[in-house]
């Protein structure tokens, strides 16, 4: 990834990388697009990342993995299901040399827009 180019979708974001990677990129992209419908694509930090009432989850490549970014809310909620990667207080790691696990992904992404929604709304009753 060239990290003084500006991105300005996520189109060209992509497209920097192999193809192998490209394919595992658009793959999360799809998860996320089919788990959030009404979520905006968006660059953010200059990575992929969707917002539908917040940001709700980052995505980017790196050298050996998927850096997918669902907040510290998002790892703590599956952190029984994300044992067999690597994982910090906000990030999980899918390593580039295994398929990304689609269904958990998007089941992060649903429990992300609930809790945007539910956020949102308590910040509109007080």
């Amino acid at each position: 990834m060239d990290l003084k180019r500006v991105f300005k979708t996520v189109d060209e974001y992509i497209a920097t990388f192999p193809g192998d990677v490209q394919v595992i990129l658009e793959e999360m992209r799809q998860a996320v697009k089919e788990a959030a419908p009404d979520a905006e694509e968006v660059i953010s930090y200059q990575m992929p990342a969707f917002e539908q009432g917040g940001i709700l989850v980052y995505f980017a490549a790196f050298k050996n993995h998927i850096g997918f970014f669902p907040t510290a809310s998002g790892v703590e909620a599956f952190k029984e299901r994300l044992v067999d990667f690597k994982v910090s207080k906000g990030t999980v790691q899918f390593p580039l040399n295994r398929s990304i696990p689609k269904e958990l992904i998007k089941e992060m992404i649903r429990f992300r827009v609930k809790e945007n929604l539910s956020r949102n709304s308590k910040k509109k009753h007080n």
